[in-house]
C-alpha cells in the first residue's frame, strides 16, 4: 500500500464570524497579512479571507456578516481542534505578555515546555491560540523536527521524562558532527 505523502500544511480553514473581527484578530493581533479575499465557492453567502501566518502557507476564515463573535471556548470533544500554535521568534515572544496585556487579552502567562516557550490565549470566537518559540536553532540544512526527533531518542535512552535543553544540545552536537570530518579527527 502506498502512502499519500504530505509535504506540509497547505492551509487551515476556520469558521469565523463577521469579516472585520477576523481581520482585527488575525492581522491586527497576530500580524498575519490579509493577502486576499473571495467568496466561499461552496457557500456564496460567505466570504473567504486568506491570511499569511509567516511561512507563505495560509490560514483562511469563512465569514458571514450575520454572525457575531462568541468568545465561549470552542468544543474540545474527540475530533475537534484543541488549539492552533504559531511559531514566533524569541524577540517577539519576549514581548508577548506585555502586548497581550496592552490589548486586554487574557492569557496563560509563559509556559516552560523544555524545548520551547509557550503562551496561550483565545481568539474572539473562543479558539485556543498558542504562540510558541523554540529555544534552539537547528544545524544548517536540518529542521526543528530533525533535532526534536534526535533529542527524543536521547531522552528515552536516558530514561528522562521530557525533552530538556541538554537533550537538544546533545542532539545538535551529534547532528553537527555528521556534516563531515574535521582535521582534528585525522591521525598525526
Amino acid at each position: 500500500m502506498s502512502k499519500l505523502q504530505s509535504q506540509g500544511v497547505h492551509h487551515i480553514t476556520l469558521v469565523g464570524a463577521d469579516r472585520q473581527s477576523s481581520i482585527d484578530f488575525w492581522e491586527g493581533v497576530l500580524g498575519m497579512p490579509f493577502v486576499f479575499e473571495q467568496p466561499n465557492l461552496d457557500n456564496p453567502g460567505e466570504s473567504h479571507l486568506y491570511f499569511d501566518p509567516g511561512d507563505g502557507r495560509l490560514i483562511t476564515v469563512f465569514t458571514d456578516e450575520s454572525r457575531t463573535p462568541d468568545p465561549a471556548r470552542t468544543a474540545t470533544d474527540i475530533g475537534c481542534v484543541h488549539h492552533l500554535a504559531f511559531d514566533v521568534s524569541q524577540a517577539t515572544f519576549a514581548q508577548a505578555v506585555a502586548r497581550l496585556d496592552a490589548r486586554g487579552i487574557t492569557h496563560s502567562g509563559v509556559k516552560d515546555r523544555g524545548f520551547m516557550d509557550s503562551i496561550y490565549f483565545r481568539d474572539p470566537l473562543g479558539l485556543l491560540i498558542e504562540l510558541a518559540s523554540y529555544r534552539f536553532t537547528p544545524p544548517q540544512g536540518r529542521t526543528h523536527a530533525d533535532v526534536l526527533h534526535r533529542a527524543h531518542h536521547l531522552r528515552v535512552a536516558r530514561g528522562d521524562h521530557a525533552i530538556a535543553t541538554e537533550h537538544l544540545a546533545d542532539a545538535i552536537e551529534a547532528m553537527s558532527a555528521e556534516r563531515g570530518p574535521s582535521l582534528s579527527d585525522a591521525p598525526g
